[in-house]
Parts: C-alpha cells; structure tokens; sequence
C-alpha cells in the first residue's frame, strides 16, 4: 500500500509504503510523522475519509490540523475532491513509471525510494519543459 503526501503542486513531500494489510490510519500515522520530521512549515494537511480520528488527534501533536474531506451524499458515481484531486493527479503521474505500475520490489524501503526515483524525473520534466519522456524522443 502506498501513500502519498504531496504539496500543492503536486510533489510528493513524504511516500510510506505499507503492507496491503495496514490500515489506513496507520499510513496516516506515518505520513505525518514523515512530514513533520522534514518540514516545520505545515499547518494543514487534507485526507480523505479513509483516515480517521487517530490521524486528526496525531496531527495535533504536531501542530497539523488534519481536515478530513468528505464526500457530498448527494453526488453520483465519481466526482473529483477540491484539493485532494492534487494526490491522486500525483499517483496518477507516477504510474508512467514502469517500476511503480506493478508491485515487483521486496523490500518496502526499495519500493519507498522508487517513488522517489520517479518523482525526481517528473520534476527534472517539469523544470526543463519536456513534454516527452527521453526514451521517446525520436
């Protein structure tokens, strides 16, 4: 199980990667640990409703308020969240990453640094204007 803690522009702050069989206030948990060991800066972090009241108590020991995005009832089928629309666009760039489509590492640390890996080619993108992958340019 990954998940992601990104910025407002989509970059990913903090990756933790869990066994499929965590529970999501535990990815919560670790995400905000991993965020505020890196950054003192963060005031405000968006979930979605998978998370529970754990993650929003945690957040508070580190000054985080945790605001848990829920969806309207009266929406049908998919309807994207504002804000939270930011990660899964993120997840959703990664998986141009052959490594990051299936699951083939072993070591939850190798499968945490591919994220990395491939975050880092999406920015070096970005910074230079690319709009094709390397591999792809005839």
């Amino acid at each position: 199980k990954r998940c992601l803690a990104v910025d407002v522009l989509g970059l990913v702050v903090e990756a933790v990667v869990l066994p499929a069989s965590a529970h999501d206030n535990a990815a919560g948990i670790a995400l905000l640990d991993g965020v505020a060991a890196q950054m003192d800066t963060v005031k405000k972090a968006l979930a979605d409703q998978g998370f529970k009241k754990a993650v929003v108590d945690h957040g508070k020991q580190y000054g985080i308020d945790v605001e848990i995005v829920e969806r309207n009832p009266a929406d049908k089928g998919f309807v994207p969240q504002a804000k939270r629309w930011i990660v899964e666009q993120t997840n959703g760039i990664l998986m141009f990453s052959r490594r990051l489509v299936r699951d083939y590492e072993h070591r939850l640390a190798t499968s945490r640094s591919r994220v990395f890996w491939a975050m880092t080619s999406v920015m070096a993108r970005r910074l230079t204007g690319a709009t094709l992958p390397s591999w792809r340019a005839a």
